[in-house]
């Protein structure tokens, strides 16, 4: 089927028949999105006759992609169960997004260490995959190579650059995030250690 060829492309090729099988059953809207920066999925429940609405970012790694994808579903799910009576990462959607993910762990589908980090992340997850660092860490070691870095992985006092062209000085770390001086204009900025960032080829 053209759904399940395409959906082959984005997700690991064992993963692909469950979630064509959501699709269809739940009659949801699936849309493969242009990266966004503010999130990695979306999803819209039914509103003004029109049905569910799934969409996650094209240029996640198939694993980001496949664990984005349930996280939305079971957005999906819980709205079928309780609508808009509970809150949106409550414990409601929790246990759906545990019961939803528990097929592809069975399968084996996950490498060891993202399945690892999944397995743990389930015990409570939160809002986005991104904000669980041991998951976020598991999971973007299967990106592709970039000309960039994880802040973490830079050396302290290092210069490094943003995207929007901003040059820091890498600082302490405090507590989850490190200090870093903004050489643009001298302010103090506080990044995720796992900050894509452009190490400054000159140093200064």
């Amino acid at each position: 089927m053209e759904k399940e060829r395409i959906l082959a492309q984005y997700m690991p090729v064992d993963a692909v028949p469950i979630i064509a099988r959501w699709i269809d059953y739940f009659q949801c809207e699936f849309k493969i999105s242009k990266g966004r920066t503010t999130k990695l999925g979306d999803y819209r429940h039914p509103y003004r006759g029109e049905g569910h609405k799934i969409s996650v970012n094209n240029n996640l790694n198939v694993y980001q992609f496949l664990v984005t994808t349930v996280h939305e579903f079971a957005h999906l799910l819980t709205w079928n169960d309780y609508q808009n009576k509970v809150k949106p990462h409550g414990e409601e959607w929790k246990h759906n997004f545990k019961r939803m993910m528990a097929p592809f762990l069975n399968q084996e589908i996950f490498p060891a260490d993202v399945k690892h980090a999944v397995v743990s992340y389930l015990n409570n997850p939160s809002a986005a995959s991104c904000t669980d660092l041991k998951l976020s860490r598991a999971l973007k070691k299967y990106d592709q190579p970039l000309d960039v870095s994880r802040l973490e992985e830079i050396p302290m006092d290092a210069i490094f650059s943003i995207k929007d062209g901003r040059r820091f000085r890498k600082g302490e770390r405090l507590r989850k995030r490190y200090r870093c001086i903004c050489l643009d204009n001298g302010n103090i900025y506080l990044f995720n250690p796992l900050a894509e960032v452009k190490l400054s080829a000159t140093g200064t």
